[in-house]
């Protein structure tokens, strides 16, 4: 943060220096008038700065929450994949696999998915999930087709174990520190920069002024509504696992 102020204060004091010694040395002319090249200058650089972080502020949570989306996806993947290399379990130990990987979907579904708005996940579902991993691999089999499930069901719990941390990373992240304070700020200053640079807009001039500053109300609107994967307006939802547990209906079971 020191060294955040100090950069401002050295920008600012490069400025000030600068049209000190310009007018002390009786160099260039005075601008004083709102559409001079001074705020010409400005105005077009502050633009470019706005479109800099709101880029940003779209691109990065855009992309996180598309990555996130398909994550959840082969997770419930990893999940029908275990539920069918379960079948192929000796019963009753199949039925049994396969019913607590039911019970793991329904509970990520109803009980896990509103913590993840908070940015976590709950210490129950990695418990329920290591404790049928640990179960798996306790199993005696015997028979070359019943080890052979057994081998590609430990095989598919783990992909499922991968992609839940996967999950568990996703919920977490968050824009870059500062970029939607930094959204905000260039915005309002874009709105504020004509009467900054002593215009005074009246009558039709100031249609343009507010339809751009509805734009920009709702981009940065937008900016904070996709800013948490999983508790935003625009946030991933967990339909994947909705469709595990219409898959898992079509799945043989075990025994």
């Amino acid at each position: 943060m020191l060294v955040c102020v100090l950069a401002v204060a050295a920008a600012v004091g490069v400025v000030a220096t600068a049209a000190f010694l310009f007018r002390r040395l009786d160099h260039g002319t005075d601008d004083v008038v709102p559409d001079g090249p001074t705020a010409g200058h400005a105005g077009s650089m502050l633009s470019s700065l706005f479109l800099l972080v709101f880029a940003i502020a779209i691109i990065v949570p855009w992309t996180t929450a598309d990555s996130a989306r398909q994550n959840t996806y082969a997770e419930s993947r990893a999940a029908v994949e275990t539920y069918w290399s379960a079948a192929r379990l000796p019963a009753p130990a199949g039925a049994q696999v396969q019913q607590q990987v039911r019970d793991y979907v329904q509970y990520v579904l109803q009980k896990e998915w509103p913590l993840m708005a908070d940015g976590r996940l709950s210490l129950e579902g990695a418990s329920r999930l290591d404790a049928l991993r640990t179960q798996v691999a306790g199993l005696i089999v015997t028979g070359d087709e019943a080890k052979s499930a057994k081998s590609e069901t430990l095989e598919d719990m783990k992909d499922l174990s991968a992609a839940r941390r996967q999950r568990a990373a996703d919920a977490q992240a968050a824009p870059p520190a500062g970029v939607l304070p930094l959204t905000i700020l260039t915005g309002a200053i874009v709105i504020l920069f004509p009467f900054l640079a002593g215009a005074r807009p009246r009558g039709r001039t100031l249609v343009p002024l507010f339809v751009m500053a509805a734009m920009l109300g709702f981009g940065v609107f937008l900016t904070w509504q996709i800013s948490h994967v999983f508790a935003s307006g625009l946030s991933v939802g967990p339909e994947a696992f909705r469709a595990a547990l219409t898959e898992f209906q079509r799945i043989p079971w075990s025994g």
